[in-house]
């Protein structure tokens, strides 16, 4: 994998209709017949785990926005708007203003509720899906096999609340260390599989988030479903798991494939909950073909069809 090679990126803010908060987003690539993608991050994350497929996308359209208080976006103007559907209302605001009318969305962890969210509420915006080590619902409740961290939150919710400066300031500190690496290449990622220069982004980018923030999105996050909406879906969709993904245990991912009509599903069985950082060839290219056969093909056989507006 040559990772070398960077994509040439613009950028924007768009405006949330909800609150009037700002939302940063990257866009690259050509605007040309083929549609356009959007990167659905984790929550915690900003783009760490698109590195070597924004690359491999070659010169598609994309776009990726930064979730409100991640990244380059602000904090919302009301702290209360962290919920799932609002950041899918957020994404339709992020293709409102890239001037783009349907995009195949690939998610990543929560990424996959968000995507999944933004297809029940703004269909007509969705061409595809790409759903990585996430779930459909409550996905605290598969934590690393089990619902403590579900059960643990509400606690850790109020002590958060009780001394959120500490919090911040002891996350800040230690997070973004090779200490904090070495405890997460213990606990999930695979080490032999996974440069630290790949992985140090992510937790950077965690210990930039207000944890008060990032608990209040955990908490919509676990509460989230939309088990009842995987039948209905009648767009292409590609389903990826990690083996050994301790987050979103695999059957997660399984159970999800098979509930979504003509689904198809990649199952990597030593790939951890960063598979596509882990074995990007693999999950990139796989991505490729699935947007070639399930998205170009459909717009090939109908050479009037618009995707992008303004052209």
């Amino acid at each position: 994998m040559d990772s070398s090679r960077s994509v040439q990126a613009a950028w924007g803010y768009a405006v949330a209709t909800s609150d009037g908060s700002s939302l940063f987003y990257e866009s690259w690539g050509e605007r040309t017949a083929q549609t356009p993608v959007l990167l659905c991050d984790g929550i915690g994350c900003d783009g760490y785990v698109w590195r070597y497929l924004r690359d491999d996308l070659g010169d598609r359209f994309g776009l990726h926005p930064h979730y409100r208080g991640h990244g380059r976006t602000p904090p919302p103007r009301d702290p209360k708007r962290v919920t799932i559907e609002d950041l899918a209302d957020d994404v339709a605001c992020v293709l409102d203003d890239a001037l783009v009318e349907r995009t195949v969305l690939i998610g990543h962890s929560m990424g996959v509720q968000v995507a999944l969210e933004t297809y029940r509420r703004h269909q007509d915006r969705v061409a595809g899906l790409v759903l990585v080590c996430g779930a459909s619902s409550h996905p605290l409740k598969t934590f690393r096999g089990s619902a403590m961290l579900e059960d643990l939150l509400p606690t850790i919710q109020k002590w958060i609340q009780r001394v959120p400066n500490v919090i911040n300031r002891v996350t800040r500190t230690l997070l973004p260390t090779r200490l904090a690496y070495e405890v997460a290449s213990r606990l999930e990622i695979r080490r032999e599989l996974i440069e630290p220069a790949d992985f140090m982004p992510y937790l950077e980018g965690m210990a930039r988030i207000d944890s008060r923030l990032f608990v209040a999105m955990l908490s919509a996050a676990g509460q989230h479903s939309t088990d009842e909406l995987l039948p209905t879906i009648s767009v292409p969709v590609l389903v990826v798991a990690g083996g050994r993904d301790g987050f979103t245990p695999p059957e997660r991912s399984r159970a999800m494939a098979a509930a979504i009509p003509r689904s198809e599903l990649l199952e990597i069985p030593n790939a951890s909950h960063t598979a596509p950082i882990e074995r990007p060839h693999l999950v990139d290219t796989t991505i490729r073909d699935f947007l070639a056969r399930r998205i170009d093909g459909v717009i090939a056989s109908d050479p009037e069809s618009s995707i992008v507006d303004g052209e």
